[in-house]
């Protein structure tokens, strides 16, 4: 999938990037404890155990969208905020994308219910050098539309979360950087009140120390299921 970035640098411009692998980092936070208290929860509702912890999934690269409206088979699916790493010309961006899942599949097969849906990510990004000493101290975070009103569905640092350089080494064997054209979202945090379906997805990435955020927004049209 051919993508273009505005990167936000002096003097600003753009970037186009074929992705031809994309790749989901699933299981991505830094607190092990935390991780199997949750793997637990979804075992109870008869999410599978992962494989491994981090586990990357692969997904068609032609689920990758910057439009502001997707469609989405019947009203199980929900959006997650993540980060989105990639490279372009030899140089490492981060932008924000949603690993949009459904979650009646998931119930099923994780790999099965994170391909079945398109992954939204923005139309701009930063390079990764400019944020990489201050990782930690930005914040991932999401709103939902409930009855008219918008609220905060996801929050939180990336403190939280595996750094992309950990999760990047985990799937390359080592490496520093992703290959030309690979994406990678890297993990998310809880949503607030529950996972549930939206019709309209907000996301963003805050640097609280540059004081700039990087945004995306996308409506969620759904389609009829049939037999």
């Amino acid at each position: 999938m051919k993508a273009v970035f505005d990167i936000e640098d002096a003097p600003p411009r753009q970037v186009e990037v074929d992705i031809r692998n994309l790749v989901v980092a699933g299981w991505a936070g830094r607190d092990m404890a935390a991780i199997e208290h949750h793997i637990e929860e979804l075992e109870a509702i008869g999410v599978p155990r992962p494989s491994s912890v981090p586990l990357y999934y692969r997904i068609a690269d032609n689920q990758l969208t910057q439009q502001e409206r997707v469609q989405a088979l019947g009203g199980d699916s929900s959006g997650e905020v993540e980060t989105f790493v990639f490279c372009a010309g030899g140089e490492m961006y981060v932008s924000i994308a949603s690993d949009h899942t459904d979650r009646k599949l998931e119930t099923y097969s994780v790999a099965m219910s994170k391909q079945a849906c398109v992954k939204p990510v923005a139309r701009s990004a930063w390079r990764l050098a400019d944020v990489a000493g201050h990782w930690d101290e930005l914040v991932i975070r999401a709103c939902i539309v409930e009855n008219g009103v918008e609220v905060l569905y996801q929050e939180g640092p990336l403190s939280s979360l595996r750094t992309p350089q950990d999760l990047i080494a985990g799937y390359t064997g080592g490496a520093a950087m992703l290959p030309e054209g690979t994406g990678m979202t890297c993990g998310t945090v809880a949503a607030i009140g529950g996972i549930r379906p939206s019709a309209v997805f907000s996301m963003e990435l805050h640097d609280p120390r540059r004081r700039r955020s990087l945004r995306h927004r996308y409506h969620v049209e759904t389609l009829p299921v049939v037999a």
